[in-house]
């Protein structure tokens, strides 16, 4: 199985053939922001008008099926907490107060949309095939590094009885070891999360190293347990045309991110 682009009229996004709940990797394209947040902005706090981004929501759940107003999305801040959203977190960030701080989101809620931002970090999306809960979890390198995957894996079991056997998580586009050129604080995080695990993504060119944080997290996310993850090859730097990069434009753009449904579980 793989996480695959697919285009739905103007818009593009990715999505994981193992990951039965509505869900996409978004792209930049698809939607009508404009300038240099032209044209998915899934931002909040990205300049963009209101209007602009209420419409590309809209343009979102019309995809995936579900209202913004049940969209819950996350305040980020590269931790490792993990919240679990129900009915009264509906519409947080857009039609609601903003949630506390926090890199990762769960529910079993059925019609909640769970959405991270990510414009270089990784988005990881989680779907319990028996309870029907889901996942969203935003891993830059620090949360990457403080095992929030695996965190929120622990989460789902907790809240939800999930067996992380039965969890599928699809990792979507980041900056990708291609280009993510980092100092030494970089790959002694990982060594400390991971130990000798983590040196087979690690590359030293000099005096600095290119990380693979995809690989890492999907490591990550096999020693927590879970039964399938999925992983996709594209690079938020590489791509201009698809995806906003921080690395690349710094402060300047927009956020692209993910989204995931929970829906009923037939018993």
């Amino acid at each position: 199985m793989a996480v695959k682009t697919l285009t739905y009229g103007t818009l593009t996004c990715q999505q994981a053939e193992g990951l039965a709940a509505p869900h996409c990797f978004t792209t930049r394209l698809g939607g009508v922001s404009r300038g240099h947040l032209q044209s998915l902005n899934i931002g909040i706090h990205r300049g963009d008008d209101w209007e602009n981004v209420l419409k590309n929501y809209e343009i979102l759940g019309n995809l995936l099926g579900f209202d913004p107003k049940n969209a819950v999305l996350s305040t980020q801040t590269h931790s490792d907490i993990v919240r679990v959203a129900g009915r009264p977190e509906a519409g947080a960030g857009l039609y609601a107060p903003e949630l506390s701080p926090c890199d990762g989101l769960i529910t079993n809620t059925p019609g909640l949309a769970l959405v991270v931002f990510t414009a270089d970090c990784t988005p990881i999306l989680l779907w319990d095939e028996k309870t029907g809960a889901v996942g969203a979890v935003h891993a830059g390198w620090r949360g990457t590094a403080a095992r929030i995957g695996e965190k929120a894996v622990q989460a789902m079991a907790k809240a939800f009885g999930s067996n992380p056997w039965d969890i599928h998580a699809a990792i979507g586009p980041n900056i990708g070891a291609c280009c993510f050129e980092t100092d030494e604080d970089v790959p002694a995080a990982m060594r400390a999360a991971l130990g000798g695990e983590a040196e087979p993504f690690i590359r030293s060119a000099g005096s600095k190293y290119y990380v693979d944080l995809k690989g890492i997290n999907a490591r990550i996310l096999k020693e927590a347990g879970v039964g399938q993850v999925e992983v996709s090859s594209l690079c938020t730097h590489c791509d201009e045309t698809l995806f906003w990069s921080h690395r690349r434009t710094g402060s300047l753009r927009g956020s692209q991110g993910a989204a995931i449904v929970a829906g009923e579980v037939e018993r």
